[in-house]
């Protein structure tokens, strides 16, 4: 069964982006190493950044993203960022003038068909949620199995929060990944079941 990963690079007060969606510093650390992400991008990391971040990348099959973010990126060019698919959670249908060749980008309308969706088409590799107002759904309906955060030292006091509009709490373990880079902090914690 595939593991479902949330996952993003997050200020060290909890935000994915600011609120007209920049990310300012936040990506800078996927520039500022020698060794190659791996992903074709021509993002440099450092060695011990690209010992935790390469391995988590190889092992994904599909990524869950909502519509906000696929508009802001138009779906990264039809080029996922990770793995071989992209589900994208969102009431309206895909743009008939959109990439016509991407049939690996699917569209669904919820969050909990979206994940269905996503894990069928990952088999045994891992499904990445991107943070955000779709991960912070996903982590309340119990549809999360570890969340992921590569923290940047910045503190941005407002912007688009890293769990989303999520309310109540949502117990996680002790981290189980904890990796120090240049200019980041990654760290994983596996979601408490009850």
């Amino acid at each position: 069964m595939s593991l479902v990963l949330m996952h993003a690079v997050v200020s060290v007060d909890g935000f994915i982006a600011d609120t007209e969606d920049q990310v300012g510093p936040l990506f800078d650390w996927y520039g500022n190493g020698d060794v190659p992400l791996g992903d074709g991008s021509g993002l440099r990391i450092s060695k011990t950044s690209a010992g935790y971040a390469q391995p988590m990348w190889d092992s994904l099959g599909v990524t869950v993203m909502g519509r906000h973010l696929f508009d802001l990126t138009n779906g990264w060019n039809a080029k996922p960022p990770a793995g071989e698919h992209v589900v994208v959670v969102s009431r309206r249908p895909r743009p008939a003038d959109w990439h016509p060749e991407a049939s690996h980008y699917h569209f669904a309308t919820d969050v909990p068909e979206a994940i269905a969706l996503a894990k069928e088409l990952a088999g045994e590799r891992s499904v990445a949620v991107t943070a955000g107002d779709v991960g912070g759904q996903a982590l309340a309906l119990g549809l999360v199995d570890v969340v992921a955060m590569d923290v940047v030292p910045v503190v941005f006091g407002s912007g688009k929060r890293y769990f989303g509009a999520t309310e109540g709490q949502h117990l996680l373990e002790d981290p189980h990944v904890v990796v120090q880079g240049d200019r980041v902090l990654h760290l994983q914690y596996r979601v408490r079941r009850p």
